[in-house]
């Protein structure tokens, strides 16, 4: 049965900074390229960043770049999401995903999703 389980979602304040992180099990790990997706109040859930199976190749969505940047340690099943300088529009429920295409800014190209953790920026 594979788990993706995030942590690490709060309460932190325009210009902080906060680290995601999203352990995954059932599944071998290195064979899958991750996924951050994010939904806030009221919007479709959308990509942010996605890393490839080695941690080589990574991309992020233009709302992000330059300020988050995704890793992952294959050694840890874990796959990781640095967030600095942030803004209340990032709050939102944030969500890791694994998937076998990519990396992909797709949701579809996705398998494994996990149950989101909230972070909420406050101005």
């Amino acid at each position: 049965q594979v788990q993706l389980v995030e942590s690490g979602g709060g309460l932190a304040q325009a210009g902080g900074s906060l680290r995601l992180s999203c352990g995954a099990s059932g599944l071998t790990f290195s064979n899958y390229v991750m996924g951050w997706f994010r939904q806030a109040p009221g919007r479709e859930r959308a990509f942010v960043a996605t890393i490839s199976w080695g941690g080589g190749t990574t991309y992020y969505s233009n709302a992000v770049k330059g300020r988050f940047t995704i890793s992952r340690d294959n050694s840890k099943n874990t796959v990781y999401l640095q967030m600095n300088s942030l803004k209340p529009e990032d709050t939102a429920v944030y969500y890791c995903a694994a998937g076998l295409q990519g990396p992909s800014v797709g949701q579809n190209d996705y398998r494994y999703w996990g149950q989101g953790t909230q972070v909420t920026v406050s101005s």
